[in-house]
């Protein structure tokens, strides 16, 4: 059966987060909230990391973004501290039990790399990275 470029995207995409949810079910989260996780513990070494920055580089809604975030903040994975400048602006902290999360989340994340691009040769993946990149910049125009 021959699929467009969407429809095959979307299908490995609704494969990889079914397989990504199964394995980290056991640990308190589902894919969207290891990523925003992952994201949060990277940049907040860089500065603060606002609800905002979760909203925009993740594409979600306000409600969406806010319903990751408490169920984050309500299993210890991440507080919310008030920013000196602004008492009204949280930033989103990652606590201890996020890192220890996120190594599991990273050999979860390993393992279906790893089946995902199995038989795949390196200049396949390559090619696929490049074109992958370029449908994306085609939608930002």
């Amino acid at each position: 059966m021959e699929r467009d470029c969407g429809a095959w995207i979307n299908i490995l995409s609704h494969k990889v987060k079914r397989r990504l949810d199964g394995t980290l079910v056991n640990l308190g989260v589902n894919a969207l909230q290891s990523r925003v996780l992952n994201y949060i513990r990277v940049h907040y070494r860089d500065g603060p990391v606002f609800q905002r920055d979760v909203e925009s580089v993740f594409s979600l809604s306000r409600s969406t973004a806010t319903g990751v975030l408490q169920h984050l903040e309500r299993e210890g994975f991440i507080s919310r501290e008030s920013v000196e400048e602004d008492g009204r602006l949280k930033s989103l902290v990652p606590t201890e039990k996020a890192a220890e999360l996120d190594e599991q989340v990273r050999a979860s994340l390993m393992a279906i790399e790893t089946k995902m691009t199995q038989g795949i040769s390196p200049g396949q993946l390559q090619i696929f990275m490049e074109t992958a990149s370029k449908m994306s910049s085609n939608l930002d125009e």
